[in-house]
């Protein structure tokens, strides 16, 4: 009988350290949590609207080449790859926020990939782990924006190049496969223009280090299938362009540039040089400190392989998104990746001393009953705000109490037991967190005002089936009146051009303009600085 528990013990360690085991293991990570906040309590963010109705114009009209009045200032892949999901599911957000879903849970497992490769099984799954519960990651998981694609294109592009590194000279089949994962990761890098236009640039140069290192071996920049494989992947970019400036001539291209000086020359919202040195670490809190001594222990490491990766990448696409004037938390996803494979070097150096690992605990645990404390006190504010996140702060108080438990009652456990009850102890109280966060309306409801508006029993019917005209209709709102009009009879620039008992959205500062004084009409409603409205017939 002991004999047979210890066989299945074994076996169940085996299955636990299996490619099947860390793929599905991963997915009740990462699934569960975009899931949770998919429910019709939603509503977009100004960002992803304007990509879902710039995406839903394409649909409409059947042009997916030129379908503005002027040229525009991005290339077309996110709107092709959105106006694609609108044909197989229909207008809606599921169908806005579905590719950047399933993008980004295959970037958690070609993370993976690169982590079994550059460090070990274990290390990878754990920062696998750590990616999917990164809170700026997670988020844009679940935006319909074009960030998420570009970093699975950059990630896909690097996990091929190293596949192509793993293949010994004297592999028969070497000269063929070395090629075509060559060919395929720049077919990557070169369809990353197509998706996020020139901020591709950024994390190809961030990888000329890398590029460099592997030069030695295999003469890796010398391969003439890595630069055909990205001139394929800019084709479909090369013939947008030219079918664009048949259309509007060169003002195409100049927009694209001019948008590109633009982001490098102008600083938005205040955020200036040391603006990702805050923000980057609170947005992969506390993921960013154990990846700050990842990346010590890696550059003490004189015969890490794989260094150039591990830090040059992260480390100087750093520089290169500080120096660019324009500074956007989003910006910085692609770092995000490296932010969790340095946490889980870090983290798990920490499992080997004991002391530091005590002290850690300890630590969180105090921050865990100060969180519960907090969390209790926030009950007898009356803010209806506050209480919003009451849950979240009382679900991270409990969950960091499970660090100190954990190393009190160290000596109950093997050495293998403790070392996965810890690092547990490190992701549920994030996990529960984040879907605290979802139920909230953290990751899917952006504008709540608006959200009610269009749910009241009077608006609901018009909106859904009533067709209804816009009238010069433009700026934040005008992107969420865009998208969730579902019949747009047309887009007008006065009130008279609205035939009677027909419905309109106008700018409720515009109602009483001389243009349309003169109209008759009913108010339905008014949101955020626009009515909504029926014009009537002259009586």
């Amino acid at each position: 009988m002991l004999h047979l528990k210890k066989n299945i013990h074994s076996l169940w360690l085996k299955f636990q350290y299996s490619q099947v085991f860390s793929y599905v293991s991963l997915l009740f990570l990462i699934l569960p949590l975009l899931l949770f906040s998919s429910g019709n309590n939603s509503l977009m963010a100004h960002d992803e609207g304007l990509y879902a109705t710039r995406a839903r114009f394409m649909f409409d009209s059947g042009e997916w080449i030129h379908p503005w009045n002027s040229p525009h200032h991005k290339t077309p892949g996110i709107y092709w790859i959105i106006a694609l999901f609108y044909k197989l599911f229909g207008v809606n957000e599921l169908s806005v926020r579905l590719p950047s879903m399933i993008l980004g849970t295959l970037s958690i497992f070609i993370l993976y990939e690169i982590g079994k490769i550059i460090l070990d099984r274990k290390i990878a799954w754990l920062a696998a782990a750590i990616f999917s519960v990164e809170f700026l990651w997670l988020q844009y998981c679940r935006l319909g924006t074009p960030d998420v694609s570009m970093v699975f294109l950059v990630l896909s592009g690097i996990l091929l190049l190293l596949k192509a590194e793993l293949y010994p000279k004297q592999y028969s089949k070497r000269y063929l496969t070395y090629n075509l994962l060559c060919f395929l990761s720049g077919i990557c890098f070169g369809l990353g223009l197509l998706v996020r236009s020139f901020m591709i640039i950024l994390p190809i140069i961030a990888l000329i280090p890398f590029l460099i290192s592997l030069q030695r071996q295999h003469s890796l920049l010398k391969n003439p299938y890595l630069y055909i494989g990205f001139i394929v992947g800019l084709i479909p970019t090369v013939i947008w362009l030219w079918l664009s400036y048949l259309h509007y001539g060169n003002g195409s291209i100049f927009q694209l540039l001019d948008f590109v000086f633009q982001v490098g020359s102008t600083e938005r919202h205040g955020n200036g040089i040391i603006f990702y040195m805050w923000n980057v670490p609170a947005k992969s809190f506390p993921w960013f400190f154990f990846a700050l001594f990842g990346l010590f222990l890696i550059i003490r490491r004189p015969q890490a392989k794989y260094k150039s990766i591990l830090v040059g990448f992260p480390v100087i696409l750093f520089i290169e998104l500080s120096l660019i004037s324009t500074r956007l938390s989003h910006y910085s996803l692609c770092l995000f990746p490296f932010i969790a494979l340095l946490a889980a070097v870090g983290l798990d150096a920490l499992t080997q001393v004991k002391i530091i690992k005590g002290y850690v605990s300890y630590s969180f645990g105090i921050i865990g009953i100060l969180l519960l404390f907090a969390g209790i006190i926030t009950l007898f504010i009356d803010d209806l705000e506050i209480h919003k996140y009451t849950t979240l702060i009382i679900v991270l108080g409990a969950g960091w109490l499970i660090l100190p438990i954990v190393w009190i009652q160290r000596h109950r456990f093997d050495t293998h037991a403790f070392y996965q009850y810890w690092l547990a102890g490190w992701l549920i109280p994030v996990w529960f967190g984040l879907a605290v966060l979802g139920y909230i309306g953290a990751f899917n409801d952006y504008n709540p005002e608006f959200r009610k508006f269009i749910e009241n029993e009077t608006v609901a019917p018009i909106i859904q089936s009533s067709p209804i005209s816009l009238v010069d209709v433009g700026g934040k709102t005008g992107v969420l009146i865009n998208f969730y009009t579902k019949n747009i009879a047309a887009r007008v620039n006065t009130l008279k051009e609205v035939s009677p008992n027909n419905y309109a959205w106008i700018e409720e500062s515009k109602i009483n303009e001389p243009i349309n004084s003169h109209v008759p009409y009913r108010a339905i409603g008014t949101v955020k600085g626009y009515s909504l409205v029926q014009v009537i017939e002259n009586p």
